[in-house]
């Protein structure tokens, strides 16, 4: 008979060497490598454009009233997840914790795909994503050059909007202001 596996703890994740990414998802450590340049390239591209809403709310002509980080370390019960970005709305976090990680549920997550976390992103974390209450989560994907968005309505992820290439989006929650898509992939090889 086989013998039941072990659930990762928080010890196990901190002994991953810093070269990797590492979470724990459904008691499983799950490890990946830091991000390549196309994925690199799109996180900061984005955190650049959502850049507005994480300033002051008073700031006049900047929509402000959100706290945005890179790669948080989220704790949801026994489940530890590191998105690419991650945000609060003010309102609900009115400060930043000073802690090594964060367990309030942010209001969007946005993942860059990549081909090695593609799959648990799309499966695993999307489900603890909507466990957790999170209203809106995008996915990004470098090399296919799109954005997906999604709502969650009734603890299900509804298609908010798709888009891809170089157009210019409104994409909630940050409708607010147009976003320009071009910035975020890497050049085609050979296209200058």
């Amino acid at each position: 008979m086989a013998q039941p596996k072990r659930r990762a703890t928080y010890e196990d994740l901190v002994q991953v060497p810093d070269h990797l990414v590492a979470e724990i998802i459904d008691g499983e450590l799950i490890t990946s490598p830091r991000p390549a340049t196309p994925h690199a390239r799109a996180a900061f591209a984005v955190a650049r454009n959502v850049a507005p809403f994480d300033e002051d709310p008073g700031i006049p002509g900047r929509p402000g009233g959100w706290w945005i980080l890179p790669e948080p370390e989220l704790h949801f019960g026994d489940d530890v997840l590191v998105p690419d970005l991650a945000a609060w709305r003010r309102e609900r976090m009115p400060a930043i914790p000073n802690a090594a990680f964060i367990s309030l549920a942010p209001d969007w997550v946005c993942e860059v795909i990549s081909p090695s976390t593609g799959r648990i992103d799309r499966s695993r974390k999307m489900g603890i994503y909507a466990r957790e209450a999170i209203r809106h989560l995008w996915f990004v994907d470098p090399l296919a050059r799109t954005l997906e968005v999604y709502r969650l309505e009734d603890g299900r992820w509804i298609v908010a909007s798709t888009h891809g290439g170089d157009e210019v989006v409104y994409a909630e929650p940050f409708e607010a202001i147009a976003i320009g898509l071009e910035g975020w992939w890497l050049e085609a090889p050979g296209s200058r």
